[in-house]
Formats: structure tokens, sequence, C-alpha cells
């Protein structure tokens, strides 16, 4: 499998919503794989994470200075100026770029300047009322047809994920914690 392409991949090519687990280090990155997630999510480099398991890795920071992981979150709050340079710095390390949207806004003008593949959707700004599940299902709305959506979630239940689901969202990250409470008709037999 071509290493810059694992994560989309292993989303498209899963039953169901795919479980990304956020780990922090080697144990939990084997729990994880043990349990049916189908990615990993790290914040820094995965050097021994990617040492202990086969999955792919989705990982936060500068793509230049993460080790050991396929694919890297980039910020679609980005000045415009810098956006492009980064997504291409990205991809010169032959790496995926999922790109991070938390307001409608921000993903007009992404959409304007780049056509990315996969999109990681947030909760981080919701309005008056709103609940992070119906921010997120407002911002699936305005993702264009034939892109991932992966959808960054804290504290998910299962129904949140199930609704997620039949909204069309690909994959969902969730804490290490979290998966037990997830495993079943989340996540496909494997």
């Amino acid at each position: 499998m071509d290493g810059s392409r694992r994560l989309s991949q292993a989303i498209a090519e899963g039953d169901g919503i795919s479980v990304l687990v956020e780990v922090a280090d080697a144990v939990a990155a084997q729990a994880a794989q043990d349990q049916g997630a189908e990615g990993l999510v790290v914040r820094g480099s995965a050097g021994t994470i990617r040492e202990s398991c086969e999955l792919p890795v989705l990982g936060y920071g500068r793509a230049d200075e993460l080790g050991g992981i396929d694919a890297v979150v980039v910020d679609g709050s980005e000045p415009e100026d810098s956006l492009e340079a980064v997504i291409a710095g990205v991809h010169d390390r032959g790496l995926e770029c999922v790109l991070r949207v938390s307001a409608e806004d921000d993903l007009e003008d992404v959409l304007e300047l780049v056509d990315p593949e996969i999109f990681l959707l947030t909760a981080d700004e919701v309005e008056d009322g709103q609940s992070p599940l119906e921010r997120l299902l407002e911002l699936l709305a305005d993702i264009p047809a034939g892109k991932l959506a992966i959808a960054e979630f804290a504290g998910a239940s299962h129904d949140d994920v199930v609704e997620l689901e039949r909204a069309g969202v690909d994959a969902v990250i969730v804490s290490s914690s979290d998966i037990g409470s997830l495993v079943g008709d989340t996540l496909p037999d494997h």
C-alpha cells in the first residue's frame, strides 16, 4: 500500500464508520488495535507507537517535526498565504493532509484555495443552544461529495456516533478511554 494513502484507504475500506483512537503511548496503541480501531491519532511524534502496531497514524503538529505518521492535521483557519505552503509541505513529505475545520467561513475559504481529500470536523465553535453533535452535522452538510469526513468529538456516546454515521461521517476520533463504550455496532468486525 502506498504510504501516502494509508489513512484514507483504511477509512474508505472500513465497514460503517471507522474509529480512530487518540493514544499517547505504544501500550494504548496496541490496545486500540486489539479492540478494532482502524487508525491512531497522536499529538506529536509517533516513533514508538509506530513500532507497536500496523494502523495508520494521524498526527497533530508540524509535518517537519513529526515522525512515524501517515497523515497530518492542517488547520483550515491558517492564513490564506501560508495554508497552500503548509499543505504543499505535507504532500512533499509523502503524507496525507487532513484539513481541520470548525466554522463554515473557514470551510468556504479553504475550498476556494485547495481541494483536500479528507476533512476533520470539530465542534470547537458551537453557537448558543447548539450541541457539539448539531455543530458537526451542520459542518458536514457543507463538505463536497466524494470527500472523506472525520468528526472529532470528545465524549461521543454510541448514539452520537450512530447519528454521525447516518449523516455520512466516515470516521470519528475518540479517546482511548472511550473506545470500549463504542465497540460493537460502531466498529466493524475484524
